[in-house]
């Protein structure tokens, strides 16, 4: 089982008040992940990832055990603990400014 922790606005939109837990089959990778959450939340489709190419949108970030992710290939397998189910895999709106 996956946990995953989105922003304040996707749990709106995607209608849940905490943290989501999600079964990956295979691999346990961002990709695998973000796929079976936009199946079982298909609101979630677009926002997290570009529809046609698939890149991540340039101001959310991905951060497991503390590590933060977003820039690795999203075929690369996620930290053992996050596949564990004993770490959330962390889904962080970036900011920008100056």
């Amino acid at each position: 089982m996956i946990r995953v922790v989105l922003p304040a606005h996707l749990r709106t939109l995607a209608r849940v008040d905490s943290e989501v837990t999600l079964e990956v089959e295979g691999p346990v990778t961002q990709r695998s992940v973000l796929d079976a959450l936009e199946a079982r939340y298909p609101m979630l489709q677009g926002t997290l990832r570009d529809h046609v190419t698939k890149k991540r949108r340039p101001f959310v970030r991905f951060f497991a055990c503390e590590e933060d992710l977003s820039h690795e290939s999203p075929d690369a397998p996620l930290p053992a603990a996050v596949a564990s189910g004993a770490e959330p895999f962390l889904v962080v709106g970036a900011i920008a400014g100056g």
